[in-house]
């Protein structure tokens, strides 16, 4: 490892004036939009002047190319600085940066991945480090390549736990190649912040979850230029750099103030820039480049995802879909060494362990740490360098509800997988049955809501999810189940499935997996005495197939009844009601769980909670005498 080698005095001047540079543009483009966060900015100035222009490593025609250096803002408020970074850097045109938050511009409040150099949308806060740690596990243990990852963290979303299990993750994983820089201003948006500048308590905390750590004075270029050199000689342990910084910092009357956060500085900007161009030595171009990157990272494939070979099952067997699960990643994981995996402790009840016996190097265990789980597998999938399933228990997918909407935002390709959904469990109990999770799922823009219902649909499904943009969710079950679908049936999103049907069907009942069998017991029961249903599979919740289930409503005298394990809000039940609500002569009856259930044997509680093959038989002889 090579020595530090001090930055000459230019270049400590450049980086400097560069930091007062990107405080002029960060109060002029808040002006310009009249609103967003100078104050914010100006505290990571000179943080963001030697990262960008003299740490880290990246190609500015390429700001996404898979052996830069990565970067992640999270305190996403900050925006108008890192877009300020980029302008200087060269991407774009300066006078671009005027056009901050307006309606046809891709600067927006808080950055996205609409822009090419973002990777995950920030500004819902304590989110940043958690992607970054699936970056950086990434790089060090999947792509075996050099690149290192540094995250920008406010002081005040350090309150969030999300943040500490990203820290407790990241120390554990030994994640050499990861950076954390905490923006300790002393100021949060409406009062100081819990710790303000008590440094010795920050520096206590990053040490005790096994982070090399440093203190570092955040407005001097030298000491940072120091301390980023220091952490890339740390093997073995992430680096905190502890970076003690003033809101506001070199505005006059500002600086250090409370009641400036998110205002721009209007009457005030014209002095203030003033001050900071005083301060300023070179006004012309700065003459720093970027280093350039290794090559270590390759370039990838992960399209075309297939079964290494078809379902194979008995079609006497009885199989859980979350067992199918674990056989269909195995499956996907030896056509593409891409895939990975990850899951929160419950690997062998979501079968993820399968995946795990078998490529060992492509499973990341995230013990019960939910928010740090889902982040750190959007993380994984960003630049397209894996292709992340993400297991655990369908309800405590729900904790971190907001990780997967920011997910959808960073337009991420993550698939989720939960299991033990609805009171079909059984014993457990409450706290352990998903009865929201498909509406949880359904309202995540452009996601795609799979709810297979045996074991080959399960597996098509994880194959399909493979290859699907956007936010997946695969809805598995505990209960085993009758083997209903054939190795070469042609499954297909947003394809229902007709699994019962005669000439003189009367009523039209669609359900999923437990439900879905039950509504077969049920026809089985009707037929006794003469009356025939048509029982439909809709594979996917959303989108749901609205053409088949118009189509055959219309042959079953209009009457459809929905049977679901899940609550009556958001799930099946309320997602068939929308596919029919342009048509007329329709009648939708919804059975669901209508409260929140108790402990007792699966057959049990779909009989008590209205979802069983008897409470279907109630439900179509009620409809068909109305």
């Amino acid at each position: 490892m090579s020595e530090y080698h001090r930055p000459d005095a230019k270049t400590l001047q450049n980086l400097k004036d560069i930091a007062n540079k990107l405080r002029i543009h960060s109060i002029k483009m808040t002006d310009a939009s009249n609103s967003g966060h100078p104050t914010s900015c100006c505290s990571i100035a000179e943080v963001m002047s030697v990262l960008f222009f003299n740490t880290m490593k990246y190609t500015i025609s390429e700001p996404r190319g898979a052996n830069n250096d990565r970067f992640v803002l999270s305190k996403g408020h900050a925006a108008p600085i890192l877009y300020a970074a980029w302008a200087e850097a060269g991407l774009f045109p300066e006078s671009d940066l005027l056009n901050l938050r307006k309606i046809d511009s891709d600067l927006e409040g808080h950055p996205t991945p609409r822009l090419n150099f973002v990777d995950v949308a920030t500004g819902s806060l304590g989110q940043g480090l958690n992607c970054a740690a699936g970056m950086a596990y990434t790089g060090k243990y999947i792509d075996k390549a050099d690149y290192r990852v540094f995250c920008v963290i406010g002081d005040g979303e350090s309150a969030e736990g999300s943040v500490w299990e990203a820290m407790a993750f990241s120390s554990f994983y030994k994640l050499d190649n990861l950076v954390a820089i905490f923006d300790v201003n002393r100021l949060g948006q409406s009062e100081p912040t819990s710790l303000q500048h008590d440094m010795d308590v920050y520096r206590k905390r990053a040490e005790a979850f096994g982070w090399n750590t440093s203190v570092v004075e955040g407005h001097d270029v030298e000491a940072l230029s120091k301390a980023f050199y220091d952490a890339s000689t740390v093997k073995g342990r992430p680096t905190c750099i502890l970076a003690k910084t003033f809101k506001g910092k070199g505005i006059p009357g500002i600086e250090d103030e409370e009641n400036w956060h998110g205002k721009p500085l209007a009457a005030k900007s014209e002095a203030a820039i003033k001050a900071i161009e005083d301060n300023i030595s070179n006004k012309g171009p700065h003459g720093l480049t970027p280093k350039s990157p290794s090559n270590q990272a390759k370039a990838v494939n992960i399209s075309n995802i297939k079964l290494s070979e078809p379902p194979t099952y008995d079609k006497s067997a009885q199989v859980a879909t979350r067992a199918a699960y674990g056989t269909a990643l195995v499956k996907i994981g030896k056509n593409n060494n891409r895939v990975v995996a990850m899951d929160g402790d419950t690997k062998n009840s979501t079968f993820s362990i399968k995946f795990k016996e078998a490529f060992p190097d492509r499973f990341i265990e995230c013990f019960i740490a939910e928010q740090n789980l889902v982040g750190v597998g959007i993380g994984c999938g960003t630049r397209g360098r894996t292709v992340p399933f993400i297991s655990t228990f369908a309800c405590f997918l729900s904790r971190a509800f907001d990780q997967i909407r920011m997910g959808a935002i960073s337009q991420t390709n993550a698939n989720f997988v939960g299991s033990h959904s609805g009171v079909s469990i059984g014993e457990d109990g409450p706290s352990q049955m998903a009865l929201e999770d498909l509406s949880m799922f359904r309202s995540i823009p452009g996601s795609t809501v799979f709810y297979p219902s045996d074991a080959v649909s399960t597996e098509r499904a994880v194959e399909l999810a493979a290859n699907t943009p956007g936010v997946c969710f695969i809805r598995t079950s505990r209960p085993n189940c009758p083997i209903l679908y054939s190795p070469d049936d042609n499954l297909q999103i947003g394809k229902a499935r007709v699994v019962r049907k005669s000439d003189s069907d009367k009523v039209t009942v669609i359900g999923c997996c437990v439900t879905l069998f039950e509504a077969l017991k049920a026809a089985d029961k009707l037929a006794i005495d003469g009356v025939n249903i048509r029982v439909i599979d809709p594979f996917t919740i959303k989108p749901i197939d609205a053409e088949t289930i118009r189509s055959n409503a219309k042959e079953t005298g209009g009457k459809i009844i929905t049977v679901e394990d899940h609550y009556p809000e958001g799930g099946l039940g309320e997602a068939v009601c929308s596919a029919v609500a342009c048509c007329r002569d329709i009648t939708v009856k919804k059975l669901a769980v209508q409260e929140v259930p108790r402990s007792g044997k699966s057959a049990e509680l779909l009989e008590k909670y209205g979802i069983s093959a008897n409470c279907i038989v109630k439900a179509v002889n009620q409809i068909l005498s109305q």
